[in-house]
C-alpha cells in the first residue's frame, strides 16, 4: 500500500466551475472515497476534464468549495497524467527526476524510484533517451512514470489513451491496473465505454456539467438510471 499523509476523502460541496469565465459544473455533490477506481464519463462538452481539474485543485470553484480530507489546502499527495504529456526537452530519466526534485525528493531515494518506476512501465532500457522522441505510446508511460514514482494516494487521468493505438492503450490500461492494485486510488476520464468497462469500479456520468449518476460500473453498464445515460450508451453502441 502506498503510504502516505491522507488526502482524501475529497468532497465536492455543491461546485460550480467556470474556467476562464464559461460556466461548465453547476451545483456538483462528489466525494472520491480511498481504494476505488472512477470513472468520469458523459458527452464532449459536459465537463469531464473540468471537474478532474477541480478535484485535482488545478480549477478553482467559481462557487461552492472542495476539501481535501477535511482540509481546503490541496495536499501533496495527487498526481495527474494529461492526454496529451507535458515533457520538458531532457531524457526520460532527467524527466521523472525533475518531478521529484519539486517533491524535495533526492539522491539514492530518488535514484531507486527513477530505476523502478521507469523499469513499471517497460521503459528502463529507454532511461538516456530524449523524451520527445519517444513514441506516443512511450511518452504516455514515461509521464505515468514519472507520476507513478512520486507515490501519489490518488492518480487522476484525463483520456490517457484517447491518441493511442490499440496496442499502446491496452499496456496503458495494464500500467494504470497495476498503479491501482500497489494502492493507489484511480479517477479518470475516458469517452470509450469498453475501457470503462475493464477498469471501472464505478461511474460518474456528467450531462451537461451536472453529475446525473453516480453508480457501480456493472450497474450502470447493466441498466442505467437515467433517461440522459441510457440515452448516451445506446448512442456509444450505434
Amino acid at each position: 500500500m502506498v503510504n502516505v499523509a491522507s488526502g482524501l476523502p475529497i468532497v465536492l460541496h455543491h461546485v460550480a466551475a467556470s474556467p476562464g469565465g464559461v460556466p461548465v459544473l453547476h451545483g456538483i455533490e462528489f466525494t472520491v472515497e480511498r481504494g476505488g477506481r472512477t470513472l468520469i464519463l458523459g458527452a464532449n462538452g459536459s465537463g469531464k476534464s473540468t471537474l478532474l481539474r477541480v478535484l485535482h485543485g488545478l480549477i478553482s470553484p467559481s462557487a461552492g468549495a472542495i476539501t481535501w480530507a477535511g482540509h481546503t489546502a490541496r495536499p501533496r499527495t495527487q498526481a495527474m497524467v494529461f492526454q496529451r504529456p507535458v515533457l520538458l526537452r531532457r531524457s526520460a530519466e532527467a524527466n521523472v527526476r525533475y518531478a521529484l526534485d519539486l517533491a524535495g525528493i533526492h539522491g539514492m531515494d530518488a535514484d531507486s524510484r527513477i530505476a523502478e518506476a521507469l523499469a513499471e512501465v517497460g521503459l528502463r532500457g529507454l532511461a538516456k533517451r530524449f523524451a520527445r522522441v519517444l513514441s506516443g505510446g512511450e511518452q504516455q508511460k514515461l509521464a505515468l512514470a514519472r507520476a507513478w514514482a512520486l507515490r501519489p494516494e490518488v492518480l487522476f487521468l484525463d483520456e490517457p489513451t484517447a491518441s493511442l493505438d490499440p496496442a499502446s492503450a491496452r499496456a496503458v490500461e495494464a500500467i494504470v491496473t497495476d498503479i491501482h492494485d500497489r494502492g493507489t486510488t484511480v479517477v479518470m476520464t475516458t469517452h470509450n465505454l469498453a475501457q470503462a468497462k475493464r477498469l471501472a469500479d464505478d461511474i460518474v456520468f456528467l450531462h451537461a456539467g451536472r453529475v446525473v449518476e453516480r453508480t457501480p460500473a456493472q450497474a450502470f453498464f447493466r441498466a442505467p438510471r437515467s433517461a440522459e445515460a441510457a440515452a448516451f450508451l445506446e448512442g456509444e453502441r450505434l
